[in-house]
């Protein structure tokens, strides 16, 4: 990583602890609704809809509105549980509205991001929704880490479409070849990335990866060994 002047950040599932987080939303919502669905079946259920209908709204097939909606939806009625098109609006604004009071990071993510200042300008390219995600970040006081926070709402493009790379770069002021991103998502932020020529980190927590195109990491701190 020679060369290497600025470090882009995807922030959900990379330092954000999203599932972690959501899980606790939806436990506080679902008992303050009376919704008599045990949690653990529940998202058991919803995590792989979510991730499905981001796929979609990714590639721009659904809208934002149709996947706050979509996916509890789909959920309510995997589960046979019937729940009105009120109460699926009351939950889709309510879940946004108290994500980002639950502030989880990942395991060393205040360590690496205190580590790699002192060498590198940071910056975050996220696809998530403006309000939701800016909240996330200051909430959990990391903030001031980062020079510029990309979001894909500001650019009306998402990863991994080359636009909002090329948008970060320009307003970085940075070539792709003196750049990195790190993320966990290999069609959003590796592929994405490796697409506009910048270099690559794969954060892999889960373990579901085996290729050779880029340093792939299992824990926050093993970054260091790259940068």
């Amino acid at each position: 990583m020679q060369q290497v002047t600025d470090v882009f950040f995807d922030l959900d599932h990379t330092l954000w602890d999203f599932e972690k987080n959501s899980a606790l939303t939806f436990q506080k919502i679902l008992t303050e609704n009376n919704v008599a669905i045990d949690i653990d079946r529940f998202l058991e259920t919803y995590v792989p809809i979510n991730l499905e209908y981001w796929r979609l709204f990714r590639e721009e097939k659904i809208s934002k509105k149709e996947l706050r909606y979509q996916r509890l939806s789909k959920t309510f009625s995997t589960l046979q549980y019937e729940a009105s098109d009120d109460l699926i609006h009351l939950l889709s604004e309510e879940y946004i509205a108290y994500l980002s009071s639950f502030n989880h990071l990942f395991e060393y993510t205040e360590e690496l991001l205190s580590y790699l200042q002192k060498k590198y300008t940071l910056h975050v390219i996220t696809n998530g929704f403006r309000e939701v995600q800016q909240k996330k970040i200051h909430a959990s006081g990391i903030q001031d880490y980062f020079k510029h926070i990309i979001d894909s709402e500001s650019v009306h493009v998402k990863k991994p479409n080359p636009k909002i790379f090329h948008h970060a770069l320009t307003l970085a002021q940075v070539a792709p070849e003196n750049a990195v991103m790190i993320g966990d998502s290999f069609e959003a932020d590796i592929i994405g990335a490796l697409k506009v020529n910048m270099r690559v980190i794969h954060v892999d927590f889960d373990k579901k990866y085996n290729h050779l195109l880029c340093p792939i990491v299992h824990h926050l701190a093993e970054i260091e060994k790259y940068l």
